[in-house]
């Protein structure tokens, strides 16, 4: 009796440990990411020294010095993302890459930079622009699984023409497991991709629409 009443207590402590480990996990986390920041851009760091500098002029706390100079920073962000949305990233983009290229230790680094954010954009566009959603039917006429079609041309594998597909991992659309299907199994699902992100997110919740055999 005395072993059973252990092993019910302890089942109800273990069950309180992981019903609150993701809180304590995600505080740790939370906690992690705010003291890397305070490290690169908090007011002891150069960085943070530089936000300093811009809020020194009008408040004499370094403190208060700080929060300014970072908060006209990022009031200064606004209009520069206006410009790049009104079509000026291209000539910003030379006249930054033109002027920092040059100076001997900054240029590599923000050559680096450069093609590192590039192939981030050029990511987010494929994954939003290039892929469409399908029908993917396992043997020509067994179970039907939702997928993208990253490209539409097929491939020739072992003589016989296969399309990739992605297969998401709810509820992240645009990633999951790449399959290489035979192109007979694949046919074109009769939606946008905001429908098929909405199936996706939903976990199932939002029926899709019917499926062409």
């Amino acid at each position: 009796m005395f072993k059973n009443s252990f092993h019910s207590i302890a089942t109800t402590w273990l069950a309180g440990v992981l019903a609150l480990l993701p809180l304590a996990l995600s505080l740790a986390l939370l906690g992690w990411v705010v003291s890397l920041l305070n490290g690169l851009v908090g007011p002891s760091s150069m960085v943070g020294k530089l936000f300093a500098e811009l809020g020194q002029p009008f408040v004499s706390s370094q403190e208060l010095a700080w929060l300014l100079g970072t908060l006209v920073l990022l009031v200064a962000l606004y209009p520069l993302g206006l410009a790049v949305q009104l079509g000026l990233k291209g000539p910003l983009s030379r006249l930054f890459g033109y002027t920092l290229r040059r100076i001997p230790l900054i240029g590599p680094l923000y050559g680096l930079a450069d093609r590192f954010v590039g192939l981030l954009d050029k990511k987010e566009d494929a994954d939003l622009a290039a892929m469409s959603p399908v029908w993917c039917f396992f043997g020509g006429d067994g179970t039907a699984v939702l997928a993208l079609l990253p490209n539409p041309q097929p491939i020739e594998i072992d003589g016989r023409a296969y399309h990739a597909i992605l297969v998401p991992t709810a509820p992240v659309p645009v990633g999951g497991g790449l399959l290489y299907v035979p192109v007979e199994w694949v046919k074109p699902a009769e939606m946008g991709m905001d429908r098929f992100t909405s199936i996706y997110v939903s976990m199932g919740i939002t029926p899709p629409s019917q499926p062409h055999a």
